[in-house]
């Protein structure tokens, strides 16, 4: 199987948490890859920062979507954590602001997301061995 193969089928296998997951996991790393970074290296921290506000912008409409299944309070929650990661960025690109805080959310959301995963596999049952 060729290693593209396996990518397409391993996305199409994937719950929705665990690709949110995965994106987060990923764009923290960028954002722990440009922490102490010198202004010097402004387009690498630009870049690093503008993907997480993307990634931000996209789960917060998401969240502004009717067809969002969240509860009413969750999705209010991350469309205001997703304001607060839009000024943040900005400030980290004009004033040098720490990055901290937003690795900080990230980690907060993706143990969320893990922990909403173990219990959903534990509401699920053990699975029964075949074969």
């Amino acid at each position: 199987m060729s290693v593209q193969a396996y990518q397409q089928a391993s996305q199409r296998c994937e719950a929705p948490r665990e690709t949110e997951y995965r994106l987060l996991a990923q764009v923290t790393r960028a954002l722990l890859d440009i922490k102490g970074a010198s202004r010097s290296e402004i387009n690498r921290i630009a870049d690093a920062v503008d993907w997480n506000r993307r990634v931000w912008s996209a789960f917060a409409s998401d969240c502004a979507s009717a067809e969002n299944n969240l509860p009413d309070q969750l999705r209010a929650g991350i469309i205001s954590l997703s304001i607060f990661v839009s000024k943040h960025s900005s400030q980290i690109i004009r004033e040098g602001a720490e990055v901290e805080p937003l690795i900080d959310i990230n980690r907060s959301i993706m143990a969320g997301l893990e922990q909403r995963a173990q219990n959903a596999a534990m509401a699920a049952g053990p699975v029964a061995a075949t074969g």
